[in-house]
């Protein structure tokens, strides 16, 4: 079955996206330039088949090949126990911002699963690990800021102490759009808080560059800037 997915993937490769690809993610050399809504196809058929035998003996030589896993592991219908043993196993193989930013978006059983998620998130929080704690914090951002839980992800947030570049840059992300949401709370939280420079003025700029928010307050968030 691997074998034969691999050759589906190989004849999807696009060389020119292939480019476009490996620029955005400079820390990884195994891009083979395969769209993503081409690898949602095949992700939603294995999905529908064996897709256990599938996922107990994929290859990640290929970033195609590991996205791919992730995606599938969003599409299959099982226990939510069972699920999140299949996504704890993949968490290790996460290697770059886009694997694991993709793999997040996709785990939508987390909107009927909110409580039990949360809990299984917080190890991630804390590990040493760059790409754990990214795939922890992009987590909250795409299902947790919400009403019940925006003080307590703002809390979280403030915690996290990785100098991993990709942490830093997934936190500031997850504080603007928790001001985009609840410009209030959030404000509230912007002039008190432990971030470090580079996170705290990253979070400032997407803010600004945020299409949802006004002009005088993006004026206000300019002034907030640490020097």
């Amino acid at each position: 079955m691997n074998n034969e997915i691999r050759k589906q993937i190989f004849e999807l490769i696009d060389t020119d996206y292939q480019k476009f690809a490996a620029r955005l993610i400079p820390n990884i050399d195994n891009v083979l330039g395969v769209r993503l809504p081409e690898l949602r196809k095949i992700a939603k058929k294995i999905a529908k088949d064996d897709w256990r035998t599938f996922l107990k003996t994929a290859e990640n030589k290929y970033f195609e090949e590991t996205m791919l896993q992730g995606m599938i592991i969003g599409y299959v219908k099982a226990d939510i126990e069972e699920i999140l043993s299949y996504v704890s196993d993949f968490v290790p193989k996460i290697d770059n911002w886009s694997v694991c930013d993709s793999f997040c978006t996709g785990l939508k059983f987390t909107n009927d699963n909110r409580d039990r998620v949360w809990d299984f998130l917080m190890p991630y929080l804390n590990s040493k690990n760059e790409y754990d704690v990214r795939f922890g914090v992009v987590m909250l951002l795409d299902f947790y800021i919400e009403p019940n839980y925006i003080k307590k992800v703002l809390k979280l947030l403030d915690k996290i102490n990785h100098e991993g570049f990709y942490v830093k840059i997934g936190v500031a992300w997850a504080i603007s759009i928790c001001y985009v949401k609840f410009p209030e709370i959030t404000m509230k939280y912007l002039v008190d808080n432990s971030l470090d420079k580079l996170t705290y003025n990253k979070a400032l700029q997407k803010i600004i560059e945020s299409n949802r928010v006004d002009k005088n307050t993006k004026n206000v968030m300019r002034k907030l800037k640490r020097i």
